[in-house]
């Protein structure tokens, strides 16, 4: 642990958190304007960044069955953007989080967060300024290069807690993911009524003020005998991947984690397209229901995480909260009416104290010069997931068991996957449980 004295850890605490906030909130703010300003570029520029025959491709794989539940006429090739754009932030993500996260093993977390911190207002003042979609194609690579600093703000956390207030801080960590979920997207609905690229300008101000607050008061968390060489092998994605085998816990639990991500990152890609299909229920009605998850987002991970770890213990929070977790996904796909899902939003809502769990029990088994790393690596299995999400869940199953050539129509079949897939996380996590049973392994 580091040796920063209480006073300034717990503002250095304070000030990743609000880092992080930034970071979720910036991406959240553009979520209602990004398909309106990419539907702006596009009929400026109808060349578009697909090549003709790649668009032709996407466009006729829409079939009748499923036309009402995709982009259509002159809104299909725009969507073809957005996906293009959306794969392309998970995949720097994935490629640089390893890279952001060694490079703070290396040099220290101050610095990279700081860059990171600077290049993303820069960043948004070129996505708010771009003028054809290849400059909103940059900006957005660029945002997913500058937001991968997730894992070096993990690895600060890290760094700077104790054993008793490990879960608790992750548990802060998760708040404000459900803050940033919560504020961004109505904030950037708000914003853009007045002015389609105006949520871009106020994401850019947020992180430049936040960037300059950080470079007068932020302390280093990393000591310098405390820090490790910089290696290619730990700096890629697939590197940093390997490097959890020299933990065998950390591995076990990484599995658990990619299962539980995976399952989370298509119930967020499908949900919209379910709930309109299904219910019937519009933009409005979605944003109530998402600002209910992110509500209870913040209440579980604010008030519930550290009393259940103390109850339950690390290990007893991952099984019971990951299997909350999956019966609100059984219950997702089951609901006959839509009146019933804000009740399996409030129940499901508990499954959030796993992720702190697991990360608590990551970061208590793994040396300090390699939180960086580990962390990256966390991170790029979950831009993995945002990656492979959208094609598994939307793509394949959503579209396929709610079309005609579907043996029987199962809307829900998304998300009976994602039951499935929490409940192969449980039987991982019991059998890492059960193979290292000690509280510490090496």
């Amino acid at each position: 642990m580091t040796n920063i004295p209480g006073k300034e850890r717990k503002a250095a605490i304070a000030f990743i958190l609000v880092t992080l906030f930034i970071d979720i909130l910036g991406i959240g703010i553009i979520v209602p304007v990004l398909p309106e300003l990419v539907k702006q570029l596009v009929k400026d520029d109808p060349t578009g960044l697909l090549p003709a025959g790649l668009a032709d491709a996407f466009g006729n794989s829409m079939t009748a069955s499923t036309k009402d539940l995709s982009v259509a006429g002159n809104f299909a090739r725009a969507g073809q953007y957005v996906g293009v754009i959306s794969a392309t932030y998970a995949l720097m993500q994935f490629l640089f989080a390893p890279i952001l996260g060694a490079l703070s093993d290396r040099f220290g977390r101050r610095p990279v967060i700081l860059v990171s911190l600077f290049g993303l207002g820069i960043d948004f003042l070129i996505q708010g300024f771009a003028t054809s979609i290849w400059w909103l194609f940059l900006g957005r690579l660029l945002a997913g290069i500058m937001g991968a600093n997730f894992a070096t703000a993990n690895a600060y956390i890290a760094d700077v807690s104790t054993d008793d207030t490990r879960a608790r801080n992750f548990g802060f960590v998760g708040m404000m993911f459900g803050l940033g979920f919560t504020i961004g997207p109505a904030l950037g609905g708000l914003l853009g009524g007045y002015e389609l690229r105006l949520p871009f300008f106020v994401a850019a101000g947020l992180a430049l003020v936040n960037w300059l607050y950080g470079y007068f008061v932020l302390p280093e968390s990393l000591p310098a005998d405390k820090r490790s060489a910089f290696t290619l092998a730990n700096a890629n994605p697939l590197g940093a991947l390997r490097r959890v085998r020299v933990y065998p816990m950390v591995a076990g639990l990484a599995a658990v984690f990619a299962c539980k991500s995976l399952a989370q990152r298509g119930l967020e890609n499908v949900w919209v397209l379910y709930t309109d299909f299904r219910y019937g229920w519009d933009a409005s009605m979605n944003g109530y229901a998402l600002g209910l998850v992110g509500i209870m987002a913040v209440v579980v991970q604010g008030g519930l995480v550290r009393p259940t770890v103390r109850r339950l213990g690390e290990r007893g929070t991952v099984i019971v909260g990951t299997l909350v977790g999956a019966f609100s996904f059984l219950g997702y796909g089951l609901a006959s009416n839509g009146w019933i899902i804000p009740g399996i939003i409030v129940f499901g809502a508990f499954a959030g104290v796993s992720g702190p769990a697991i990360q608590s029990l990551v970061t208590s088994h793994v040396d300090e010069s390699e939180q960086g790393k580990i962390q990256g690596a966390l991170t790029s299995l979950t831009s993995l997931t945002n990656i492979i999400a959208p094609i598994l869940f939307n793509t394949i199953l959503f579209s396929y068991f709610i079309s005609d050539d579907a043996p029987v129509k199962v809307p829900g079949a998304p998300f009976f996957l994602g039951f499935f897939l929490l409940l192969l996380s449980i039987a991982i996590a019991i059998r890492v449980f059960r193979k290292f049973p000690e509280a510490k392994v090496g």
